[in-house]
């Protein structure tokens, strides 16, 4: 701070010389970040994007207009939009004017970004350059619903339309009944992540030849939850470029997010047809932006452009993609065998008055109850004694209803801790193991079956060394960028025909060794691979 004439200046917000106006964005996002808790930043979704990735979000895009509109959405300190308009300033000489419309709702925010977007007015006019910007404190989904609507209604109102969208959105869950959730029910289903909404309304607001550039979690990619997204995002734009992170505690760092995120380049489908070609490329984190590893793929082989579920697969070198080809010829699932999962039913902390740590000699039938640390891979230790872990459950008429029938499972771990090399962790369980009518299954695991049937040896065995593989394993990160393991990602997981399955099933068996090593190699014989390492 210094005096002037008795009145405080704050010399941290003003910019320094020859200052480019990405890094004064940066730097107040610095000093608004050190102001704010880490539970108020995470209860907003509110992670700023780090310079390096704004400086590579902007160099994706092209520009040679002499005017061109911008759409920035949820702008923070306005990092993102500034290094676009540095991006073209640098690319364009034919550049003479540029509009910006900007969305931030954080009022401890707002003042930060007046100051970054008038020092970028000021810094664009020095290089004649004019530049007219919006600064909206309003709620970019809510003013947005007329986007939102033009997806299910074909005579909408006529919406104000953008050369460029880039954005790094709020990441949170909304309850179903939360005012954005419902002015979105045509474009997501269920529990919506608000980052996806930003996508679907920045994809109505695309120019014809626009480009939309995202940083978002992976998660929506995959699974049930994104379905209907990913459907109506689809039908407007094509992916041009994907950009992914083997790291994934490098991006938001500084945020201590640990979080998988794409950076997506996206473009207006043309006369409704599919691109031919999409540019996946790939980084350890932010320090190696400038040396990446690239792979072009066949737009279909990313999208399953005729299924109903468009899974986005994202392979980043050659091997993996052989794996996506290899599991797009296999035409099994859980389903198609008569194989169901499900969810564990005992929720623990419902179920106190049934669990217990010992047997007792009680009245009631005590059976065993599975945790997720009671499952490692192709191997089932119980009992495992751990604080409020309790081994054992009693089978009486009030428990009936969250116990499972004993009968032959494969039991999934339903989530991959840091420590964990793999995220498909499966152990075999069989019914002659104990002499109980029913067994406990804990929510934090999957359990794998058949309906009013019986899975027998060979399949279980077959079953469970596919998902420990290291083949199903890359395959699961290739597709999924959560640590979760959901049950409706599995259900459709491609598999091999049911013979090749029992078939690997017997050899294990055979053989009575059930080690990754012997899995693996089995695996690369079975499908006649060169290796899955």
């Amino acid at each position: 701070m210094q005096e002037s004439k008795g009145i405080k200046v704050n010399t941290e917000l003003t910019p320094k010389e020859m200052e480019l106006p990405s890094d004064y964005a940066d730097r107040l996002g610095l000093i608004y970040a050190k102001e704010s808790s880490d539970v108020d930043k995470k209860s907003k979704g509110q992670f700023f994007t780090p310079l390096a990735i704004a400086k590579f979000m902007a160099s994706m895009s092209t520009c040679q207009s002499e005017a061109v509109s911008i759409l920035d959405p949820g702008c923070g300190t306005g990092v993102l939009s500034i290094s676009l308009a540095e991006h073209f300033k640098s690319i364009n000489p034919e550049l003479k004017n540029i509009r910006l419309v900007a969305y931030e709702t954080d009022v401890k925010l707002i003042k930060y970004s007046q100051l970054t977007l008038a020092y970028l007015k000021e810094w664009l006019s020095q290089h004649n350059i004019k530049f007219e910007y919006i600064l909206h404190i309003t709620d970019f989904v809510l003013d947005n619903r007329d986007a939102l609507d033009a997806f299910t209604n074909l005579f909408g109102k006529k919406l104000d339309s953008f050369d460029y969208i880039i954005s790094n959105p709020p990441y949170f869950k909304l309850p179903k009944n939360d005012e954005k959730t419902k002015a979105a029910k045509g474009v997501v289903n269920g529990h919506a992540n608000i980052y996806s909404i930003f996508m679907a309304i920045a994809a109505q607001l695309l120019k014809t030849n626009g480009e939309l550039i995202f940083i978002t979690p992976r998660s929506f990619s995959s699974g049930s939850y994104f379905q209907v997204f990913r459907n109506n995002f689809f039908k407007k734009v094509d992916i041009i470029q994907a950009h992914l992170f083997h790291s994934r505690k490098d991006t938001f760092s500084r945020d201590k997010v640990l979080q998988e995120t794409i950076i997506m380049k996206c473009q207006p489908k043309t006369q409704g047809t599919n691109r031919n070609e999409i540019l996946v490329t790939s980084s350890s984190g932010t320090r190696d932006l400038d040396n990446l590893e690239t792979l072009t793929l066949p737009s279909n082989l990313v999208i399953e452009y005729d299924s109903a579920d468009k899974i986005v697969f994202l392979p980043t070198t050659q091997r993996e993609r052989e794996i996506v080809e290899l599991f797009r010829t296999w035409n099994g699932s859980l389903n198609k065998y008569n194989i169901q999962i499900s969810t564990g039913p005992v929720v623990a902390h419902r179920a106190w008055d049934y669990i217990q740590e010992q047997p007792q000699n009680e009245s009631s039938e005590i059976v065993p109850l599975f945790w997720l640390h009671n499952v490692s891979k192709m191997e089932l230790t119980w009992p495992i004694e751990k604080p409020n872990k309790g081994q054992y459950i009693k089978s009486e008429q009030k428990s009936r209803s969250i116990l499972i029938e004993n009968k032959n499972y494969l039991l999934l771990r339903r989530f991959s801790s840091k420590d964990d090399k793999s995220r498909l962790i499966a152990a075999p369980y069989f019914s002659n193991a104990i002499t109980a009518n029913f067994i406990g299954v804990e929510n934090k695991l999957n359990y794998i079956y058949r309906p009013k049937g019986h899975l027998d040896r060979a399949e279980i065995i077959g079953l469970g060394a596919l998902l420990n593989s290291t083949l199903f394993d890359q395959f699961f990160r290739i597709i999924n960028g959560n640590v979760n393991v959901s049950a409706t990602e599995l259900r459709f997981m491609p598999l091999p025909p049911h013979e090749q399955i029992i078939e690997i099933g017997k050899q294990l068996i055979l053989g009575n060794s059930f080690d990754n090593t012997t899995i693996n190699n089995l695996i690369i014989a079975s499908f006649e691979l060169e290796t899955i390492y």
